[in-house]
């Protein structure tokens, strides 16, 4: 390999579900092979899920680094820090209690070579956990991090179904949250029940952001509701509009049709313009 070039392979990190790209010098690793890496959290394990490339080195970006290849036992050793990692969770969460901490213990999740945990909490305020510390301190033996995270990362961890059916979006392919706003269902024409637009988290739900960008392109040609539209020689609202089928509901004193914005495009009036019908003929 060229001195100006650096080895990169794209590796998934079991504890945390996530890919990164990492650097090595070994040329025999592959796809598919177990490595145990360096990370800013500590010394992981992980599996190649991309053949390796070769890219120009920059002295702007630096790659975490791939230790050396894994085998089966650091496999078993995984396996055994999972179980070790939900014994943790409960001796926490029982600490807390006995504290009174107003604190609910997610999950604990040792590093590879259990030099390191980190403790995953959720609580509505802020904790002080200096005397929580000491007590794992002595039960635990080895460096404790206690992480307090929000709901939508608690969903993130625990996992489940959405309404759609599927696993959730951020147990399996989110690695960032977007925000997310009320303004996004409105623009999509969704009834603004805010229970049945939350996920499990309680938060308004991700897949709100999805489609946004399409809806706001479709409606730039769209009229606005509320226009005045003329059709069949009489006046009447825009009170809904199906982006997709770009059909509209029309309204007047006298009823309720549908129609296709095709057919009427060229006819939006002035909102000022007042209905047709049996009352504003009065």
């Amino acid at each position: 390999m060229e001195n100006n070039k650096i080895r990169l392979v794209l590796v998934s990190l079991f504890s945390m579900e996530k890919s990164f790209y990492f650097t090595t010098e070994d040329d025999s690793l592959v796809k598919d092979d177990l490595v145990i890496c360096e990370t800013t959290r500590g010394i992981e394990l992980g599996k190649i899920i991309s053949s390796p490339i070769e890219k120009e080195s920059s002295e702007n970006v630096t790659y975490p680094v791939i230790l050396r290849k894994g085998n089966q036992d650091d496999y078993l050793i995984h396996k055994d820090n999972l179980i070790k990692g939900e014994e943790a969770t409960k001796i926490t969460q029982q600490y807390a209690d006995k504290l009174k901490l107003e604190m609910k213990v997610i999950s604990s999740e040792y590093m590879f070579d259990r030099t390191k945990i980190i403790i995953y909490f959720s609580s509505e305020s802020r904790v002080d956990f200096r005397d929580l510390l000491k007590d794992l301190a002595g039960e635990l033996h080895c460096r404790i991090e206690l992480r307090q995270i929000g709901s939508r990362d608690k969903a993130k961890m625990v996992g489940g179904i959405g309404v759609c059916g599927l696993k959730l979006c951020c147990a399996t392919f989110l690695n960032e949250f977007d925000g997310i706003s009320i303004t996004m269902a409105k623009n999509q024409m969704l009834a603004l029940n805010i229970p049945k637009l939350s996920g499990q988290c309680g938060k308004l739900m991700c897949c709100l952001k999805y489609e946004n960008d399409t809806y706001t392109d479709i409606q730039k040609d769209l009229p606005r509701i509320g226009s005045k539209v003329k059709y069949n020689d009489q006046i009447y609202k825009i009170t809904s509009i199906n982006v997709i089928t770009k059909i509209l509901r029309l309204e007047n004193y006298d009823g309720v049709v549908n129609v296709d914005y095709n057919d009427i495009k060229d006819n939006i009036l002035p909102r000022e313009t007042p209905l047709s019908g049996s009352k504003g003929d009065n």
